[in-house]
């Protein structure tokens, strides 16, 4: 990787985690990647070296509410009103990973699951540190059925009819707003599509 390169991908990194708004440790990473490869000249694995010791210094120099595991892509969604940011789970890999392992999920965020199929789709809170709330959403965009879920269970909460989709939030979320079976999930059309 030459200079030009390494340091256009640091800008990116910066750029993508919110680093370059800070005014400083973005434009560092990319100034520090292209003295690292001065330094290294055309030892590409010694270059490779300095460049991720310089990436894990970065990262631990975060300050903790950019560190935390926010999504970096989110959509908007709305029911009966109620603005929700939603990051999309529409692969094998992102359903199965879900929300594990999240130690918080702000308000209004939450987690769409997207599914190639209809089906009576069901999930569980294997390795998943908060609790949370599913509702499983057919294709017309209509709420089915919201099951309360318990952190670290293996409990199956199964869609009630067949879904196409499945938004988990915070736990008691539908219920605070007064959302039900039978309403709408506004916003679903323009999400991207599953990817199996």
């Amino acid at each position: 990787m030459h200079e030009g390169r390494l340091g256009q991908t640091f800008g990116q990194i910066g750029g993508r985690t919110g680093l370059s708004t800070a005014g400083f440790i973005g434009p560092c990473l990319g100034y520090l990647s292209r003295a690292a490869l001065l330094r290294c000249g055309s030892n590409g694995e010694s270059a490779l070296r300095l460049t991720i010791a310089i990436i894990a210094t970065a990262v631990a120099l975060l300050p903790p509410h950019l560190a935390r595991s926010d999504p970096l892509l989110t959509y908007p969604l709305k029911i009966n009103g109620h603005a929700i940011r939603a990051e999309v789970a529409n692969t094998d890999a992102s359903r199965r990973q879900g929300l594990m392992f999240r130690e918080r999920l702000d308000e209004n965020a939450g987690m769409l699951f997207i599914y190639e199929a209809r089906g009576r789709h069901a999930m569980w809170m294997k390795n998943t540190l908060i609790a949370l709330s599913v509702a499983f959403i057919d294709k017309q965009g209509r709420i089915i059925n919201i099951e309360e879920m318990q952190p670290q269970t293996e409990n199956s909460h199964a869609a009630a009819g067949e879904a196409s989709y499945a938004l988990e939030m915070n736990q008691g979320w539908f219920r605070k707003r007064g959302i039900k079976p039978g309403d709408r999930v506004v916003g679903l059309d323009r999400l991207p599509p599953s990817q199996d």
